[in-house]
């Protein structure tokens, strides 16, 4: 596995590639430009010069991040980068972070990709230390 793990260069048209390639629909440019902009950081995988994976970090740098968007194109999924890619988040998560530090990283599973997160060591909600994690979808507009 000869893929290379980039910070902060994912751009707009990658990152709706990408998206859309999950199924989860299209999405308006310069809201994908804002979000881009004010993550924490971006990660993009690349099999040479091909982006292949994404995900990006939103949080405070010290105590909270939530991972979005990790995505996979489908003729990658099951070879490991996913796994390559949530590593490699949580190493960069541990370098921001002084000596006895500790921080949540809480993600929200995509549908049927719950299994993944278990077997990387992650926890469904609720359980022993924590209760339930919600959404609430919030649209722009005067009368949204």
């Amino acid at each position: 596995m000869d893929y290379t793990i980039h910070e902060n260069t994912l751009k707009t048209d990658r990152f709706i590639e990408l998206w859309e390639s999950a199924g989860w629909g299209s999405l308006d440019r310069e809201l994908v430009e804002t979000s881009l902009k004010n993550s924490y950081v971006t990660f993009e995988v690349r099999d040479g010069e091909k982006t292949i994976a994404m995900a990006r970090l939103i949080g405070d740098g010290a105590m909270a991040f939530f991972l979005k968007d990790l995505v996979v194109l489908p003729e990658y999924q099951g070879k490991g980068v996913g796994r390559r890619l949530l590593t490699h988040i949580e190493e960069y998560i541990r370098s921001q972070l002084k000596e006895g530090w500790w921080s949540y990283l809480q993600l929200m599973s995509a549908k049927d990709k719950e299994e993944f997160y278990l077997k990387c060591g992650y926890k469904a909600h609720p359980h022993e230390r924590s209760g339930a994690g919600f959404t609430k979808v919030l649209i722009g507009g005067k009368n949204a």
